[in-house]
């Protein structure tokens, strides 16, 4: 049985957030077919109760459709309140407490999925720093803590449950930003994939991206709902589809003309089955490794392209719906 997530980030309540695209979202959601729906952080601009208060209002929109999992994200943190202090951190995450619950991580379980989160917005942390000034209170900081908590959640689950983790920073570098989202992001990676996620989802960079890390670990970055899309491309959200033995990331692409969400690009991508011996084993993977066939698909009224391992071929129509669907 496919297990569907759909996954946004970044809307940025406040000055930013692209009203539009928000009630594009809430009218598109019921035709997705969701078993959940994500939302990988920066809800707000600078977490004001009025930004956090219309985030809410969203959420309880879209849980009309499926169960709604929120992360904080570096916009969502009152950070000047504790920099750098090791104690009292939870005055950080006050307001946005408020709205959306006691818990900074969830997770949810699924007899098809295990979907956790891993904390990695710490505003000014002396786990985040890095020698760039840009980088205070921007950059994430993914803890041996939170790996450990998630790893052991991974664990226990059933060997048919896809096993996705939440987080807010892009995992990968940024197409065209150039940037990681996570300070140390060497050892996050390796921390990730020792993890045992199969998926990872983030975003922060509003730039979409679909990949796949050490040869095992698929990450779908979503774009933003905002004005502030990278490069001012049309902003994108994705849905992740995870089948038998394959998982899908589609891309939903803004047309400003229409106003509405349209699917665009497809990536789909092996599920890696790892045997639970290699679950309990937190080996330190590289992050630079070969890379599995990937197919990526885009499409248009009556073609589409797939290249896998360089090679290009078109396909028809029915093809694709084969393929994809």
């Amino acid at each position: 049985m496919t297990f569907r997530i759909v996954h946004l980030s970044d809307p940025h309540f406040g000055g930013m957030a692209d009203l539009r695209q928000i009630r594009a979202v809430e009218e598109l959601a019921p035709d997705l077919d969701a078993r959940l729906i994500v939302i990988s952080g920066d809800i707000s601009t600078r977490s004001r109760h009025g930004e956090l208060r219309a985030a809410h209002a969203f959420v309880r929109e879209l849980e009309r459709s499926a169960p709604v999992m929120v992360i904080p994200g570096n916009h969502d943190v009152q950070w000047w309140w504790r920099p750098l202090l090791p104690f009292g951190s939870a005055a950080k995450y006050t307001k946005y407490l408020r709205y959306f619950g006691p818990d900074l991580a969830p997770t949810l379980k699924f007899p098809e999925a295990v979907v956790a989160s891993a904390l990695t917005s710490h505003g000014i942390a002396w786990g985040s720093l890095t020698t760039r000034p840009r980088d205070l209170a921007v950059k994430g900081h993914l803890p041996a803590s939170e790996v450990a908590r998630v790893k052991k959640l991974f664990r226990d689950a059933g060997p048919p449950q896809a096993r996705v983790l939440v987080i807010h920073h892009n995992v990968m570098r940024g197409e065209l930003s150039q940037r990681m989202g996570l300070a140390h992001w060497r050892r996050a990676q390796q921390r990730l994939v020792a993890s045992g996620a199969d998926i990872v989802l983030c975003g922060h960079d509003h730039q979409e991206d679909a990949d796949i890390l050490a040869d095992r670990v698929v990450v779908s970055c979503a774009g933003t709902l905002s004005r502030r899309s990278r490069g001012k491309r049309p902003s994108v959200f994705n849905r992740i589809s995870v089948d038998e033995d394959s998982i899908h990331v589609e891309l939903y692409r803004w047309d400003e003309d229409r106003l509405l969400f349209r699917r665009s690009d497809v990536h789909t991508f092996p599920r890696v089955r790892r045997a639970p011996a290699e679950r309990q084993r937190a080996a330190a993977v590289p992050a630079n490794t070969a890379r599995p066939p990937r197919i990526r698909v885009r499409t248009n009224p009556t073609t589409i392209t797939m290249r896998m391992r360089g090679e290009k071929a078109e396909l028809s129509w029915m093809a694709r719906r084969l393929l994809v669907l």
